[in-house]
This record gives C-alpha cells, sequence and structure tokens, in this order.
C-alpha cells in the first residue's frame, strides 16, 4: 500500500501544481485587462478616418481610473462610482459602454466637458460659442463593413486647447447638422464620431440609439493605438488572398 501512495501522490501534485500555475496565469491575465489595458474591436466607420472598420484598439483603463465599466468581462454591476477618478480632456478617444446596453463597448471622441456648452451650426463644432477651426485636407472615403464606400470630404478640426484631428463631412445640411446647445452637466460628457454624418453619438438620444450624456462612470478606457488591423472587405475575395487584407502599416500606430 505504501508503494502505490507513493506512486500516486507525485502525480496528484503535479496535477494540482499546474492547476495553480493555470489559475495564476488566468489572474495575471485577468487583472492585466482590467487595470492595465484591454483590447478592443472597431466594427463600424463612425470614428473614420481616425479609425477604420477591422482596427484593433488598445485601450488603457488607468488615465480614468476604474469602476465596474472597467471589468474585462461584460456584466450589469450596480455603479458605486470610479476609484483614481480622473476627466478626460478635450480631444481624447474613448472606449465605454453604451448607456443603452452596458455590454457593448463603443467608441467616439470627447468634445464637451461638464460645464462645456455645446452646439452643432451648419455642421462646424461651437464648444462655449468658440467654433472649432475647420481647415480642408482634401477628400476621403468612407468605407462600410463589406468594403464599399463613398466619397467623403475631410478636414482637419482645431478644438479649443489645440487639439487636432481628421474628420469626415459627406454631405452639407446633414441630418446631424445643426443642434440645439446644451450644457454638460456634472458627472457627463459630450462624445461624437469623426465620421461626423455617419455617428450616433450624444446628438443623438439613447432611446434612438445614440448616446445621449455619457456618463463618466461608463468609461472603459482610453483609445491609445491601434495595435493591428484587417480590411473586412475582402471576405468576399478568394480565402487565399486575405493575408493582403491585413493593413500592416496601421499596425502599433497611436491615435490621434
Amino acid at each position: 500500500m505504501s508503494i502505490n501512495r507513493q506512486s500516486v501522490t507525485p502525480k496528484a501534485a503535479g496535477w494540482r501544481a499546474q492547476a495553480v500555475q493555470l489559475a495564476a496565469i488566468v489572474m495575471v491575465v485577468f487583472v492585466a485587462k482590467g487595470a492595465l489595458a484591454e483590447p478592443f474591436y472597431v466594427p463600424s466607420g463612425s470614428m473614420e478616418p481616425t479609425l477604420l472598420i477591422g482596427d484593433a484598439l488598445l485601450a488603457s483603463k488607468f488615465p480614468y481610473g476604474y469602476g465596474a465599466a472597467s471589468l474585462p468581462i461584460q456584466i450589469n454591476l450596480p455603479e458605486t462610482g470610479r476609484v483614481f477618478a480622473g476627466t478626460p480632456k478635450r480631444g481624447d478617444v474613448v472606449v465605454f459602454r453604451w448607456p443603452g446596453d452596458r455590454s457593448q463597448a463603443w467608441v467616439k471622441r470627447v468634445v464637451g466637458l461638464p460645464g462645456d456648452r455645446i452646439q452643432l451650426r451648419q455642421g462646424q463644432l461651437f464648444i462655449n460659442d468658440y467654433a472649432a477651426e475647420l481647415k480642408p485636407d482634401g477628400i476621403g472615403r468612407s468605407e462600410d463593413d463589406a468594403g464599399g464606400g463613398e466619397p467623403a470630404y475631410r478636414y482637419i478640426e482645431t478644438l479649443p486647447g489645440g487639439v487636432s484631428h481628421a474628420i469626415f463631412k459627406m454631405r452639407d445640411n446633414g441630418r446631424l447638422d445643426n443642434t440645439p446647445e446644451v450644457t454638460v452637466p456634472p458627472g457627463k460628457l459630450f462624445v461624437l464620431g469623426d465620421n461626423r454624418d455617419n455617428s450616433a453619438d450624444s446628438r443623438v438620444a439613447v432611446r434612438d440609439g445614440g448616446v445621449g450624456l455619457l456618463p463618466l462612470d461608463n468609461l472603459v478606457g482610453r483609445a491609445d493605438a491601434v495595435v493591428g488591423s484587417w480590411d473586412l472587405g475582402i471576405r468576399g475575395q478568394p480565402v487565399w488572398t486575405w493575408l493582403s487584407g491585413f493593413r500592416v502599416a496601421r499596425f502599433f500606430t497611436a491615435v490621434h
């Protein structure tokens, strides 16, 4: 009997050691995703030309602190505020839980902070009655997830404080080009998509499929880098051509 126990015990100990190692790895990954950064996938063109359909983002979590929305698993928990809370800067590209369904992660650009007065007039953004500068920057192409698209006017928009980024305008007098002035209340943000005629953002109420005024508690993190990108439009091509869909030039690039 003693011989059998000696032969079984090392095996049991080995399995226990492997289980502990696996649990430790899972815990490290969980903590890293929850506390440091987490990857997200861009499924729509609402942030073109800054982000493209098929981009894989890395969102840093520490800039805005931590709350229920920061968890790397998509579950609904009651909000209890944020620890080490920080407010985004105007111009930050943020990942957040959509107020209409917190299991969904969305990405938009912050243009309005608490206390700001925000309005769109003929497609131009006004912040506290200050017009964000728009500089024409040629013609781009707004794509859809099937690989199709249409021409779009490209502009460089400069926000108060000097943050500049590219935006798309596909048409004049779009349905969201003129909005009433909104004062951003405490604990909320006003966010826009860079593809201004193709974005359900703070100009659209949650009940209508938009973001409305985004609660700070819904923030997941700041989109800092594109770590990979694949053109979904190539899915209609033969499988052996799919490798050509990788946008290598976008790998490990900063989000502006």
